[in-house]
Parts: C-alpha cells; structure tokens; sequence
C-alpha cells in the first residue's frame, strides 16, 4: 500500500499543477515568438535577395526559359507560372497587379522587375506575353505574386 509521502511524489498538489501548466504554457509561447522570428527573419532574407540584380545573363536566362517553355508544352501546358515572389516586392504591395491596371509593371522592383524587362527585351517579339497576378490572399488581403508566362 502506498503511504502519502509516495503519493507526493507521483501526484503534485493542485498549486503544482497549475504551477507546471504556467510554465509549460510560457515555454509554447516563447517558441511560438520564435518561430514567427525566424521565418521573418527568413523573409526578409528573401526580400534582400530579390532585391539584389540576378546576376543572370539573357543568354543563360533565354536557356531557362526554354526549359520551362519546352517541359510546359510536353505536359499539354499553353502557360506556365514561371516566378513567385512576396508581394513587398511591389512599391505598392501589388495593388496595380491585384487591380489589373495598366501600367502595373511599374510597380515591380528587384528580381521580378528583371524578368519583366527581360521578358520585354526577349520574348515580347516572340509572340509571348507576360501576366502578373495575386496567387494568394491570406488572411483576404494580396499576398505572393505570380508571373505567368504564355504563349497560347
């Protein structure tokens, strides 16, 4: 038979109880808090990235491309996403692209604004044309933002 002092041992008092759900609560928080950090810190790793020139040269770009065209057009496609970025890429957080306003293209900077430029400078003349478009909305608000290139 158990005496009370074993019984201390396996079953905390109710103040112990609540004292060990108070802490275990405040270490999910504090995870939580860290987890949301590191994917901040992670986007904003993104943006700084995004916002820096490629560094690719139309050649090797006209390459990719080709890829992309030629595995889409294998699959049945006449379009493909072929870029996905955060919509803080846009000067006004893609409320041109969301609102499907002439000029929208204006709006793009780092990365996304090359590939426009490029599509301009390469694939334009080609019969190509170039979409932009939200492709999520969390929380109802424009989030990321797709570029879609299609040729049928």
């Amino acid at each position: 038979m158990n005496s009370s002092a074993d019984l201390g041992v396996l079953l905390p008092s109710a103040e112990e109880a609540m004292e060990k759900l108070v802490l275990a609560e405040a270490e999910k928080a504090t995870e939580s808090i860290r987890r949301e950090t590191a994917v901040e810190n992670e986007r904003k790793a993104l943006i700084d990235r995004l916002s820096k020139p490629s560094g690719v040269s139309d050649d090797e770009a006209l390459k990719r491309t080709a890829t992309i065209v030629n595995n889409a057009i294998k699959n049945g496609l006449t379009e493909v996403q072929v870029y996905r970025f955060p919509n803080t890429m846009c000067t006004d957080r893609g409320r041109a692209i969301n609102q499907q306003e002439p000029g929208w293209e204006a709006s793009l900077t780092g990365i996304p604004k090359e590939i426009f430029e490029f599509w301009k400078r390469q694939l334009q003349s080609r019969g190509y044309k170039l979409y932009a478009q939200i492709v999520e909305f969390p929380d109802g608000v424009p989030g990321d933002v797709g570029l879609t290139l299609k040729w049928g």
